[in-house]
């Protein structure tokens, strides 16, 4: 089997998970797969859906056999550690079988063939985007090697891929496909992958040259930025992971990625994929409809739990003397706590040892200095020049409840009224679609949109 370690420490799946007694049973169903890949909004990666894949047993060596002395081109790249990106017009290229590759990335640099002017260990070989239809045009039954339909998209396999092979230190620059989005099957060796968010576009430095239609580059060398140049870099959020043999990692669309070959050899198989949902405009609306719906639900459950966090507060505030304003900025602050985390929660609930996340390489949590409880303990004096000590507040505390208890029984009442259901029309959507703000802020998009790329 391909050589390299099976799983990292963060990606790796649990024992035994997907096997029962020598029977391979998948963790996803190709139907709630394709869910997965149509819900996900960051990277992730699958584990365990590949096993009974026949291109789970390739190597370099073994397509060497396959492709039996044909051609093949490779880029090659300098092992260098400068600041400026290798972009595919400043390479080099050779025209060479895969066994000629594999006898040089032996460290046995050849006095004549192909790869004769350069020295393995200056330089890094890639034979990246090959398709299968070319590469293997005359031995089609390999397309059935990869099995995409694993992942809900029926009838894709080999065909609608792309083959990669690298020496140690080959990579692609940092990027984004302008369409669809990326599965990626590791098959032999690792790849060390960084990724960074569409959000994160300004903080990349996006370039159209060199120009490649299905591509954005980044003028940053992302694994050695130059910071002085490229001061906003700094902002940008870093996710990072080594995929192993077996694994499939799935990228989201338009998300910025470098890729970077660390073991001697490595093998791994593409697909883009447009993910595109034909539906009717009924089904449309309904699924609007029911997403509203969901949305005043929550919003009524969400007062509920604030209404009784309040009433508790209140008690609790009594007793310990603290500032009621203060107490109720507290409060606000941690009701958006609350709405945070039930979403991370329900983003969370797909993952498991079958389906990681990529995560942020680093992340620092902003300074919570400056608390509104901080202070020295002194009284203070009001504006009409009334003494508001620690002994004062009691009073203040009186006046408040009578005002809160208004606060939570109208927030009860709020939520109580907030509609289970709301229907929304054709005419409701048009209304918004042609609503003179609506079209002013979609222009100012386009506009911005258009702006981050050239």
């Amino acid at each position: 089997m391909a050589a390299g370690p099976r799983a990292t420490a963060d990606t790796a799946p649990a024992a035994g998970a997907g096997e029962v007694e020598g029977e391979h049973i998948k963790p996803f169903t190709p139907e709630k797969a394709k869910e997965i890949i149509m819900s996900l909004q960051q990277p992730a990666i699958f584990c365990n859906m590949a096993v009974d894949w026949p291109a789970q047993h390739w190597t370099a060596e073994h397509l060497s056999e396959v492709l039996h002395g044909k051609q093949i081109r490779f880029r090659m790249g300098m092992k260098r550690t400068d600041t400026v990106p290798q972009f595919e017009t400043t390479c080099g290229y050779v025209e060479a079988t895969l066994e000629e590759f594999l006898t040089w990335n032996c460290d046995q640099s050849p006095l004549s063939g192909p790869f004769r002017d350069y020295d393995h260990s200056k330089f890094w070989a890639y034979a990246d985007y090959k398709y299968f239809v070319s590469l293997f045009d005359d031995k089609t039954d390999i397309f059935e090697g990869v099995i995409w339909s694993d992942f809900g998209f029926p009838g894709r396999n080999g065909r609608q891929s792309t083959l990669w092979i690298g020496s140690m230190g080959a990579h692609t620059p940092c990027h984004l496909d302008s369409y669809g989005c990326n599965l990626v099957f590791q098959v032999q060796g690792r790849k060390r992958w960084h990724l960074f968010p569409p959000e994160d576009t300004p903080f990349l430095y996006p370039t159209r040259i060199p120009y490649e239609e299905s591509s954005v580059f980044s003028k940053i060398n992302v694994v050695n930025p130059d910071l002085k140049r490229f001061p906003r870099f700094c902002k940008a959020r870093r996710h990072m992971v080594t995929l192993n043999p077996g694994q499939v990692l799935f990228v989201p669309r338009h998300w910025w990625h470098y890729v970077e070959s660390i073991d001697p050899v490595t093998v791994s198989i593409n697909s883009w994929i447009e993910l595109v949902e034909e539906t009717s405009h009924e089904v449309n609306c309904r699924y609007l409809n029911r997403a509203v719906s969901a949305l005043f639900d929550y919003y009524r459950t969400s007062k509920v739990v604030e209404v009784q966090a309040m009433r508790t507060n209140r008690e609790h505030m009594k007793k310990e003397g603290l500032n009621v304003h203060n107490h109720m900025e507290m409060e606000q602050t941690g009701g958006h706590d609350l709405s945070l985390g039930v979403v991370k929660q329900e983003a969370a609930s797909l993952f498991g040892p079958d389906l990681v996340p990529v995560i942020l390489t680093s992340e620092e949590l902003p300074s919570k200095t400056g608390s509104i409880f901080e202070g020295d303990g002194k009284d203070f004096v009001g504006e009409d020049g009334e003494h508001s000590g620690k002994l004062h507040c009691t009073k203040r505390q009186r006046m408040m409840s009578k005002s809160e208890d208004a606060i939570v029984e109208q927030n009860a009442s709020n939520s109580n009224m907030a509609p289970s259901q709301t229907l929304i029309s054709t005419d409701d959507l048009l209304d918004c679609l042609l609503n003179p703000q609506v079209t002013r802020i979609v222009a100012q998009l386009l506009i911005q949109g258009r702006s981050l790329w050239f």
